[in-house]
């Protein structure tokens, strides 16, 4: 993480899971994608922590490590094809036995206050995949409310990148195509 300046006050917020909301959209084409189906995926074990100093909000940085397995289909399917997608992900897709966590770590961070309290921070992060890091730029919306931090926004990778290959379920009828959209309602709670 980026460490602060020297005598500057620093904001350090652990991520508050059950009071956050993170997940990853995937685009299908296929027979399926005629019905507007891309699978929703829910994030439902992550850590993290994050530090902003509203007196230099260009020095905030950002830490989240996602457990793989936690991933779990969010949209109403059947259990049979829910299984079946949820097996493919973390056997074929993401191999959570071989890569159980999955970790975002910042660089650098440029911030505008847009309000009070508010700020659009533009973060430079590592992203860690299925045993591949690539750069990853990420654009957060940040309120500070008291002790609490807010945080929302996306961002968008191609598998490809990762060496992730693209994959089919349903027997063929729905596949996914590279590009994966992540949408994050963080909150953080103030340490003292």
């Amino acid at each position: 993480m980026t460490a602060a300046l020297p005598g500057t006050r620093v904001g350090h917020y652990l991520i508050d899971r059950s009071a956050s909301r993170f997940t990853v959209r995937a685009f299908a084409s296929g027979m399926l994608s005629m019905m507007g189906h891309n699978p929703t995926i829910a994030i439902r074990d992550f850590t993290g922590e994050a530090n902003l100093d509203p007196a230099v909000p260009g020095h905030a940085s950002l830490h989240i490590r996602i457990r793989a397995d936690s991933l779990e289909v969010a949209d109403e399917i059947s259990s049979k094809d829910r299984k079946e997608m949820e097996s493919t992900m973390k056997q074929k897709v993401l191999e959570v036995s071989k890569y159980p966590d999955i970790v975002f770590a910042s660089d650098h961070a440029s911030a505008d206050q847009v309000g009070e309290n508010r700020y659009k921070l533009a973060i430079q992060g590592q992203l860690s995949l299925r045993g591949a890091t690539r750069m990853v730029p990420v654009t957060a919306h940040v309120t500070l409310n008291g002790v609490m931090l807010r945080a929302n926004g996306d961002f968008t990778i191609l598998q490809s990148d990762f060496g992730i290959p693209l994959v089919s379920v349903a027997g063929g009828a729905l596949r996914l195509k590279d590009e994966l959209k992540f949408t994050f309602d963080i909150v953080g709670r103030k340490q003292e």
